[in-house]
């Protein structure tokens, strides 16, 4: 829930708005809360705009939630599903599926988070990712897929400072690869995009993606000071993949 007022957001969307213009070869979007996607569509009309959530029905007596097919009108262009603090919200897997779905019909590009909250020396934590992806794609059709992206988001790392070094990146990465050729064959291993998150940082941004093999970030509270944002920009704009 940030910014929390409409100067900021304003202030904030119209600097990212320059540095979409200075790195046209990077695709960037934001996913700004609901009240403020008109706004930034506005100030910013060539960003790429993200819903951070939605409802998995198109329309009904669902009080308070907000549809895909409400935020394909506004020129969404995709959304943020079972994001860390969604599932500790009560967002299951089951739900995960269905907004996956959802979000493929209304012409929204899925990015859906995935992410251990621990991990233990055993690896035990790998079955768990396993479920999460068979679970999150499992009635998505083979041709859908390269309409996917996939943020690795381990939940021990958002918010606490703590990164995954490159080494967990490329692990994971090849783990999800691995996981998607099993289950939904190689081809589709080779068209889902994997971005990171987790408390990346104008620090730790340029490592990550040197060496961590990723095809892009999900970054947080980065994103709200325009010139840590422009950092980050910067560090992939180097090997724009």
């Amino acid at each position: 829930m940030n910014p929390t007022n409409i100067s900021a957001v304003t202030e904030l969307t119209r600097a990212i708005g320059k540095i979409v213009k200075k790195y046209p070869d990077v695709s960037i979007a934001v996913a700004p809360p609901f009240p403020f996607i008109a706004t930034c569509n506005k100030v910013a009309p060539g960003l790429g705009m993200v819903a951070q959530t939605m409802h998995e029905q198109s329309l009904g007596a669902f009080t308070g939630e907000v549809s895909p097919s409400m935020l394909a009108s506004l020129g969404v262009r995709g959304v943020i599903v079972g994001h860390s603090e969604r599932r500790a919200m009560g967002e299951s897997d089951e739900m995960v599926s269905k907004k996956v779905l959802s979000a493929l019909k209304y012409k929204l590009t899925p990015i859906v988070c995935i992410g251990e909250l621990s991990r233990d020396q055993n690896g035990n934590f790998f079955s768990h990712i396993e479920m999460q992806i068979v679970s999150a794609f499992k009635d998505v059709p083979k041709s859908k897929f390269k309409e996917v992206v996939i943020a690795y988001e381990p939940i021990w790392a958002i918010g606490t400072g703590d990164t995954a070094t490159p080494e967990d990146v490329i692990e994971m990465q090849l783990y999800i690869a691995k996981i998607l050729a099993k289950h939904f064959g190689r081809v589709v291993a080779t068209q889902v995009r994997v971005i990171y998150g987790g408390s990346v940082n104008e620090k730790n941004a340029a490592e990550l993606w040197a060496t961590g093999h990723v095809n892009g970030f999900l970054v947080g509270g980065a994103s709200l000071s325009a010139n840590s944002f422009k950092t980050i920009v910067e560090a992939t704009a180097n090997k724009v993949k």
